[in-house]
């Protein structure tokens, strides 16, 4: 997708969700661009095919045969089987009980679940295999975020962010861990830390907008200003309207909360953690409806 035709969706793609109001605290999103979800991946299809032919036809060691159940389970992942990918995650770990990414593939599926001892005790697994997994650091975070941990998660999202300092979207986790803790002092850090932030970075505009300095429509177009084709911008919305989420829902704004994640959902980019996460963002915002009822 060219600069023109991302700036001519814009224009045509605009959507009224929960309301007219575009006042960042009001229930409402607006000017928003809509994704094309993602199809399920013929590459995904072809793979799970072949590694299953392997796997039933293929003189195998338990080694071999363990890396080809990841393998396999990965690519159950990324088209949404999560069920089935759990299964050949659960199997190639009983062969093989050093492999840290399958811990760390399980880690993430219990806290989906909402299973949250079971989950910190995979990703401490990874972590104990392979100390420089360091997507274990924010999966663990994230997991002890949910589960009410605050202290530990911040803990964590610090250690992941102080891998890579410029990456917006490690400043993003552990400021939203964080604040549990402080608020101001949160804060505080996040407009401390925008500055070793890449400009370029399109992620970026979403630290300026949790700063007050940009609004909902400038992200978008910050988002589509090069992207090259449906999928990288599917990407993009996937995570945006995640973090758009987050912010309205830690200010009570659960209609244009509720709205935002079940955008993120309709990108269908299963791999990313902000799709993941965003079926227990919508749970939390129900149960918390139903406990005000």
């Amino acid at each position: 997708m060219n600069l023109g035709s991302a700036r001519l969706l814009v224009l045509l793609m605009v959507v009224f969700v929960g309301g007219c109001s575009s006042s960042r605290q009001g229930p409402s999103v607006n000017s928003l661009l809509l994704a094309e979800p993602e199809p399920t991946s013929q590459r995904a299809q072809l793979v799970i095919a072949r590694y299953t032919h392997i796997l039933y036809q293929a003189p195998l060691n338990e080694e071999e045969r363990a890396e080809l159940l990841f393998q396999r389970g990965i690519a159950y992942d990324s088209i949404g089987l999560k069920s089935l990918a759990l299964l050949d995650y659960t199997e190639a770990l009983r062969l093989k009980p050093d492999m840290a990414e399958a811990y760390n593939s399980v880690g993430v599926h219990y806290t989906q679940e909402g299973q949250f001892l079971q989950a910190y005790e995979a990703f401490d697994s990874t972590l104990e295999i392979n100390p420089d997994y360091h997507f274990a650091l924010l999966n663990r975070g994230i997991a002890l975020y949910y589960g009410g941990r605050s202290e530990l998660a911040a803990q964590d999202t610090l250690a992941f962010l102080n891998k890579d300092e410029s990456d917006p979207i490690r400043v993003l986790w552990h400021y939203i861990a964080a604040r549990q803790l402080n608020e101001v002092n949160a804060f505080e850090q996040l407009e401390s830390r925008r500055k070793e932030l890449d400009n370029d970075k399109w992620s970026t505009s979403l630290v300026d907008f949790y700063l007050g300095k940009v609004d909902e429509a400038t992200v978008v177009a910050e988002l589509i200003m090069d992207v090259q084709s449906q999928t990288e911008l599917n990407n993009r919305l996937c995570e945006a309207y995640f973090y758009l989420g987050k912010y309205h829902a830690y200010r009570g704004n659960v209609v244009t909360a509720a709205n935002y994640f079940k955008l993120s959902l309709s990108t269908n980019v299963h791999e990313y953690v902000e799709h993941k996460y965003a079926r227990i963002e919508l749970a939390n915002i129900r149960a918390s409806s139903r406990a005000k009822d």
